[in-house]
């Protein structure tokens, strides 16, 4: 099946996702569901990851900042700007994408091949809005908090790096952390981070629920729900750069 074909399919399915969602009862319920099943279940891994990426961050820019004309402040100030606008929107949503959008590719493309979705729409439920939207809405919700969550604890990374290695005294870490700094970056991050949160849900809903055949099948469909969700959010992160940066 060529890009054209698929891509035509994907907004087909959108469409009908937001076209005849379920009962309220019904989607309030799932909604929760998905909260706690896409958002707080990946605190745990964004966190590590946040605080062990500021740290690194931090460490490297200490180690190849050794010029004395450049003020040590520089180390706080690069290690915010690289989290805010990059690590914690773009590198978290990749990160998502592989946790939550296979999880998502498997569950769908499980409920196919066992027939649980014709057996909805034979009840005359719309599966993809009954299936996919609670998805795509929980994700919406959750993921600027998980992005928020790590722009703290990256900054708090590099901060813990500072601290214990002794490369940079906290108070010229602070210091280049407040230096300059622009709301509309954190703004920026949020707005991508909504982007990417329907990126990987729908892309992943989409790949599962056409997937063909057997358990081999669904895990090829999760694995390419992950490499097409990863392209877009690269795509999308150079595109929404150029908008909102330029």
């Amino acid at each position: 099946m060529n890009f054209f074909e698929n891509f035509g399919r994907y907004c087909l399915l959108v469409f009908r996702t937001f076209k005849q969602p379920g009962r309220n009862k019904f989607f309030r319920e799932q909604f929760f569901k998905e909260l706690e099943a896409l958002g707080l279940g990946s605190i745990g891994i964004i966190a590590i990851i946040s605080l062990f990426m500021g740290a690194v961050i931090a460490i490297q820019m200490a180690a190849n900042i050794d010029n004395p004309l450049i003020p040590r402040e520089t180390i706080g100030y690069a290690t915010r700007e690289s989290v805010f606008l990059e690590f914690s929107s773009t590198v978290v949503a990749l990160i998502l994408a592989g946790k939550v959008g296979s999880s998502i590719a498997s569950e769908i493309g499980t409920m196919r091949v066992t027939e649980q979705i014709d057996a909805l729409e034979i009840m005359g439920v719309n599966s993809a809005g009954y299936l996919i939207l609670p998805k795509i809405t929980a994700s919406l919700v959750i993921n600027p908090i998980l992005t928020l969550m790590s722009m703290f604890l990256g900054v708090f990374g590099g901060y813990l790096a500072c601290m214990l290695t002794g490369m940079l005294d906290t108070s010229s870490y602070l210091t280049g952390l407040l230096f300059d700094f622009r709301p509309f970056n954190v703004v920026y991050s949020i707005i991508k981070s909504i982007v990417f949160a329907f990126i990987i849900t729908s892309i992943s809903a989409y790949r599962g629920y056409y997937v063909e055949g057997g358990s081999r099948e669904v895990g090829e469909n999760s694995t390419k729900a992950v490499v097409n969700a990863s392209i877009a959010i690269l795509f999308w992160n150079l595109i929404l750069t150029r908008i909102l940066l330029l």
